[in-house]
């Protein structure tokens, strides 16, 4: 991992170097790096991208940080059992999405429509999968770093120069010009580079952000074992006719030896039950749709694409208190009891006698219907209450931070 750590941000680097002479789009990226008035290392990089994580001055009301969302004691994923988190310029503006955690997402690949795997069979399209965010517009973890700064519910910043007077004006200023040079606040273009840049670097630390330190990760080194109920559980976490958790969250060490990011990085739309508490919501022609809009705009023409989210990871899910894209759950027996009935007991999970409320009527063939879905009212759920409280105990293994007993 360190050597792919080092080698992305080589990569990074030279990006940086290039635009931060300003030179024209197309020019040679090589001919400008030599000329860079500063290479910073990964260890400046990272550092000043760990201070700047955790600046409120960043933000519009001064009250914010991207640790305000994603905080690094709670594997960086909120803090608190808000469905969605309070920002914006007054920070006190609610969002329309849960904050997900970053952790695990050094291996995301860009978006793409139809995407091929080269782990196994790369002749199989596994339609739209990668890219960030819940939808997945954002195509690199560079790119991703702007967004909440310049979101209206997030960091509130009217713009990239507004972010810039923030940093120039702010308490990071000095450090800033260290990393990048003393100029680099008269380039705005490679101050901007260079902030989400510092961002980025920081964010593929491997230490904070991939640390492979679950018990899951220790009993697929072979240093511990699993407890009787955990196996029952993975047992029924793998299980196609079961829980068939594994087919969107991978679980096994994949053919080139990476471990599992319990991720297949997918987006799908599985007919979570609306939110009636968002305040987005009290609209009832509101609809969040994911890949097909509103946050997403290039794909809003392609209806079978409505009501997909990116399916997040499982790593540390056990130490979140609110669930799916909007909130709207609380508990993981409650989300997998869910997967289990929401089609043998839809009135359960969904208001109004229309089954997957939360997306307009006409939809419904959107919605995947394989196991533990499926089924018709009155059927037996794919797992009982044991079985729920066996995978419930499994998923707690994934959680970073496990002892192993020498």
């Amino acid at each position: 991992m360190k050597i792919i750590y080092a080698v992305l941000t080589a990569a990074l680097l030279a990006a940086c170097h290039s635009a931060s002479t300003d030179a024209p789009k197309d020019a040679p990226k090589a001919a400008y790096a030599p000329n860079a008035p500063h290479q910073p290392s990964v260890a400046e990089l990272t550092a000043l991208g760990r201070a700047m994580f955790a600046d409120t001055s960043l933000s519009a009301s001064g009250k914010v940080a991207c640790a305000s969302c994603h905080s690094p004691d709670h594997a960086f994923s909120p803090p608190n059992n808000l469905a969605v988190q309070l920002a914006g310029s007054d920070g006190r503006t609610e969002g329309t999405r849960a904050a997900p955690s970053l952790r695990y997402i050094q291996n995301v690949p860009a978006f793409s429509e139809h995407y091929h795997d080269d782990d196994g069979d790369d002749s199989l399209d596994a339609g739209p999968t990668g890219g960030h965010d819940w939808d997945g517009r954002a195509q690199s973890a560079h790119e991703q770093a702007l967004g909440p700064l310049l979101s209206a519910r997030e960091m509130g910043n009217k713009d990239e120069a507004a972010v810039l007077a923030r940093l120039s004006g702010g308490s990071l200023a000095g450090r800033f010009k260290q990393v990048f040079g003393a100029d680099i606040f008269a380039r705005p273009r490679a101050a901007i580079q260079g902030a989400l840049m510092a961002l980025e670097v920081f964010q593929e630390s491997p230490t904070e952000f991939y640390p492979y330190t679950s018990k899951y990760d220790a009993y697929l080194r072979k240093q511990t074992t699993l407890t009787a109920q955990e196996e029952r559980g993975l047992k029924l976490f793998n299980d196609e006719t079961k829980g068939n958790c594994a087919s969107c969250h991978i679980s096994r060490i994949s053919p080139g030896g990476v471990f599992p990011q319990f991720t297949d990085y997918g987006l799908i739309n599985i007919g979570v039950p609306r939110n009636r508490k968002l305040a987005v919501n009290a609209d009832p022609a509101y609809y969040d749709l994911g890949l097909c809009g509103p946050d997403r705009t290039d794909l809003k023409d392609h209806q079978e694409y409505c009501g997909r989210f990116k399916t997040p990871s499982l790593r540390n899910v056990a130490l979140r208190k609110v669930f799916f894209h909007n909130g709207s759950f609380t508990s993981l027996q409650q989300v997998i009891r869910f997967y289990v009935t929401r089609d043998t007991t839809p009135q359960k999970w969904y208001q109004g006698g229309r089954k997957f409320d939360d997306q307009p009527a006409g939809l419904d063939a959107n919605v995947n219907m394989e196991a533990p879905f499926g089924g018709k009212p009155g059927d037996k759920p794919a797992l009982n209450e044991r079985d729920i409280a066996d995978m419930v105990v499994f998923l707690k293994t994934l959680t970073d931070g496990y002892a192993v007993k020498n």
